[in-house]
């Protein structure tokens, strides 16, 4: 699935920095962080060698954000360590641990872009009239190519929960 050529939110009109990803290319590269006995960073060299999945979400402290991260996480539960499993954002890696200690997200890990929204520019994310990521999602082969990729057109709005589950089920039975 395409993302549209912008994005709105709330039903106005918003701008997404950077250049759309297509199915079949090669992911750009990435340093977002995490908290985890200090601050760490996550890059795709990180992710490569299984399936991940890059749920890309405006804030944690949303409803809808929240909504998604929940979702997911149950989704993936069965699959263990098999992907990667990462939700994006630019909330701080401090709060994203506390929003995933207070609401059990235990099969998604979390990683901002908050430092330079290099993800966000170079993934074709960012509201420039916001200054946060759109929702979005991506799945990368075992090798970071993507092989889906969502920019849902409202950000009030979820993505498509069964087409990235199909996407992830296909990337594991080609691994």
């Amino acid at each position: 699935m395409s993302r549209p050529n912008a994005v709105t939110f709330k039903g106005n009109p918003m701008t997404l920095a950077g250049e759309e990803l297509a199915v079949g290319q090669p992911a750009p590269d990435f340093t977002l962080h995490y908290f985890e006995d200090g601050l760490k960073p996550l890059t795709l060299a990180d992710c490569k060698g299984k399936p991940t999945l890059l749920s890309v979400v405006p804030s944690l402290d949303t409803g809808v954000c929240q909504i998604q991260t929940k979702e997911f996480n149950q989704k993936i539960s069965d699959l263990g360590d098999s992907i990667n499993a990462i939700t994006v954002s630019l909330d701080l890696p401090f709060a994203q641990g506390r929003y995933c200690s207070e609401n059990d997200i235990t099969n998604m890990r979390t990683a901002s872009d908050y430092q330079d929204r290099n993800f966000g520019n170079s993934w074709g994310m960012l509201i420039e009239e916001l200054k946060l990521l759109a929702r979005g999602v991506f799945v990368l082969d075992a090798n970071g190519t993507i092989v889906y990729s969502e920019t849902v057109g409202e950000i009030a709005d979820q993505p498509n929960y069964d087409a990235v589950m199909e996407a992830i089920n296909g990337s594991l039975q080609s691994a």
